[in-house]
């Protein structure tokens, strides 16, 4: 059966352009309300905001039963940040986006997570002629591949974004986040798929998933939902529930035992029900899918007539 996690960061004080949702919350009331949602056995938590210190933070996971799916470095919060970490022209910001990525390798050692993922948002564009986009390229392959080759013991994923903070992120598609990975040649790394960000990067994600999982690098799921022209956030099977239902499919596919874990935003939704959902949607359909006739919705795929997959999942699927 699949692990579901949820990332603590919406757990609490959440905003937008417009609104505030949801009380702030500390660390420990965050961990303590994951432990009590059904089906979520781990967690995601942003380094060094709202995790850092190991003796603090281990001995509440140990408390509240708790796995590590991840800890998430974000380099894009500091001032410093704002028009790109990684990429920055000066070696300096570079460097101090760099160890932001050892000191997470640090932290998810000293707890015992097995992996640390990080989302390069703010590195990116808006405007021609606003980069130098050879240099900059040069700058990510080198900033990610000197932070991976910190402990490569705990493998660095990159998690691909087509927008957001920036109008055009740099690692925006599953396959130049493989490119990005080929050109750094740094010993433990790998990708986060984020189903959503798959989405508005006009992907579709169960493709983009076989892609990533026919290369030579690991790879860590996020799960969410979206129209496909924003990164909503929403729950799954909200907008694209047949979509999710074949990216599941390919996870057993691919043998994929890792955490699904949300990244979805509970704006002015009840918080431990929106997390429950995913978890409990997730593990439905991951046991229907594994009930399924595998070796002939395989043999369907592989044939040439479309009706009668459809026909299979109409009646073995969506039990219609």
């Amino acid at each position: 059966m699949i692990k579901n996690a949820v990332i603590i960061s919406f757990l609490g004080k959440t905003r937008d352009r417009f609104s505030e949702y949801n009380e702030d919350r500390t660390t420990a009331e965050r961990l303590a309300m994951a432990s009590g949602m059904e089906g979520i056995e781990g967690i995601e938590a942003v380094f060094p905001y709202l995790v850092k210190d190991p003796d603090y933070v281990k001995p509440l996971m140990s408390q509240y039963n708790l796995e590590w799916a991840a800890v998430n470095v974000n380099v894009k919060a500091e001032p410093e940040f704002k028009n790109g970490g990684l990429t920055s022209p000066k070696k300096e910001v570079r460097q101090k986006a760099i160890q932001f990525i050892r000191d997470a390798k640090d932290f998810a050692q000293a707890v015992g997570a097995d992996k640390v993922t990080c989302c390069p948002l703010s590195d990116g564009y808006e405007f021609a002629f606003q980069c130098d986009y050879g240099q900059s390229w040069r700058h990510l392959v080198e900033s990610l591949g000197e932070g991976a080759a910190h402990k490569p013991e705990i493998p660095l994923f990159i998690e691909y974004k087509a927008r957001e903070s920036r109008g055009h992120c740099f690692v925006d598609t599953a396959a130049k986040t493989l490119a990005l990975l080929r050109d750094a040649g740094t010993a433990g790394m790998g990708v986060t798929i984020d189903f959503g960000h798959s989405l508005i990067a006009g992907e579709n994600p169960a493709e983009a998933l076989s892609f990533v999982a026919e290369s030579a690098f690991p790879y860590y799921v996020h799960i969410n939902d979206n129209d496909g022209r924003w990164d909503w956030d929403y729950f799954v099977g909200t907008k694209n529930l047949l979509a999710y239902i074949e990216f599941l499919y390919y996870l057993q596919k691919y043998e994929y035992t890792g955490f699904l874990t949300a990244d979805t935003s509970p704006t002015r939704w009840d918080i431990k029900r929106n997390f429950e959902t995913n978890a409990r949607l997730s593990r439905k359909i991951w046991s229907r899918l594994q009930e399924l006739d595998q070796r002939q919705l395989s043999k369907l795929i592989h044939g040439a007539d479309y009706m009668a997959t459809w026909q299979f999942i109409e009646t073995e699927i969506l039990h219609f």
